[in-house]
């Protein structure tokens, strides 16, 4: 979930003029994330959650409680708008299905017309269709199993991955719902030894074979961080942190998502490009325009290949 603040803002702000480092992402090592379409997509506002069709034109994705839809137009994305069925009720993490036939997302909408929203989020499922988007559905109470289910991601086979707590007191953990014969069977808690660390925001690859999602496991800095488990028979691996090209020490890194390459790592992080002084009055202007633009210490997606995650040995 996307949370901002006056005195984040504030402090962003001031930390552009105190930094010492480049002041373009373009000019960002490689191996490095980029923002991902900033002043469209990325933007002003709290963004987070891309969910791509299967072709990666068609783009939903979150803005402060509202899910936007952008499409892919001579190699730029277009002006998002609302989504015909968002916009009423908050609206977040919205997930593509593999195949792009449906999208999955959390809302606190009522589940009956004319009762009030309900107190936190569940999941809801819309179809596409040839003409744009079917009627959203209120998932079964099979996931539902109360008013805190958050973070859906969708594997091939339709199996449903989440994030809920046990009881009020618990921690988040991860939970995965098979789904077979049209219906979805009762979840189970995903296990990486560690039963008292909060796991959230899953994004699962097709095959179930890796999965990246945010935790709180130990690690540099106090900040939420992003890791990668592989899975064989035996079950899931050790969580491995994505490390410093992902990760900091001082911004949250979460809400993980998967390119349609399904080999991409989208994720939503508040930090901020740092101003190199001193500096020309054109670097001045162009900075002024960035900040305008995105990067102002709001919520923005940012992408990074995992291709030297999936490609190198790892022990499953």
């Amino acid at each position: 979930m996307v949370r901002m603040s006056s005195s984040l803002l504030l402090f962003a702000l001031a930390s552009l003029v105190s930094a010492a480092a480049g002041s373009s992402a373009a000019a960002l090592p490689a191996s490095a994330p980029g923002i991902f379409a900033p002043g469209v997509i990325s933007g002003p506002a709290n963004d987070a959650d891309p969910a791509f069709a299967p072709d990666g034109k068609l783009l939903v994705f979150s803005r402060n409680g509202v899910l936007l839809v952008s499409r892919m137009a001579k190699g730029k994305w277009e002006t998002p708008v609302i989504a015909p069925f968002s916009g009423q009720w908050s609206d977040q993490q919205p997930t593509m299905s593999p195949d792009g036939k449906f999208l999955v997302f959390v809302s606190n909408r009522p589940v009956n017309a004319g009762d009030d929203k309900r107190p936190a989020g569940n999941l809801w499922r819309v179809e596409r269709t040839r003409d744009g988007w079917g009627q959203p559905a209120h998932l079964p109470e099979t996931v539902n199993r109360g008013n805190s289910t958050w973070a859906p991601s969708v594997a091939a086979d339709g199996s449903l991955y989440f994030i809920e707590r046990a009881s009020p007191q618990a921690p988040f953990r991860l939970w995965r719902s098979q789904f077979r014969n049209g219906s979805y069977e009762t979840p189970t808690a995903l296990n990486f030894g560690d039963e008292a660390t909060q796991d959230v925001d899953p994004a699962v690859a097709p095959d179930e074979s890796f999965i990246v999602f945010g935790s709180m496991h130990p690690g540099p800095g106090a900040h939420e961080r992003l890791y990668i488990s592989f899975r064989n028979a035996a079950g899931w691996g050790k969580p491995v942190d994505l490390g410093p090209a992902v990760n900091s020490a001082d911004n949250d890194s979460n809400e993980a998502r998967l390119g349609p390459d399904f080999r991409t790592l989208y994720f939503s992080t508040d930090r901020t490009q740092p101003v190199k002084l001193p500096r020309t009055r054109a670097q001045a202007e162009a900075d002024l325009r960035r900040i305008q633009s995105w990067d102002n210490g709001s919520q923005n997606i940012w992408s990074i290949s995992l291709a030297p995650w999936l490609d190198a040995p790892h022990t499953q």
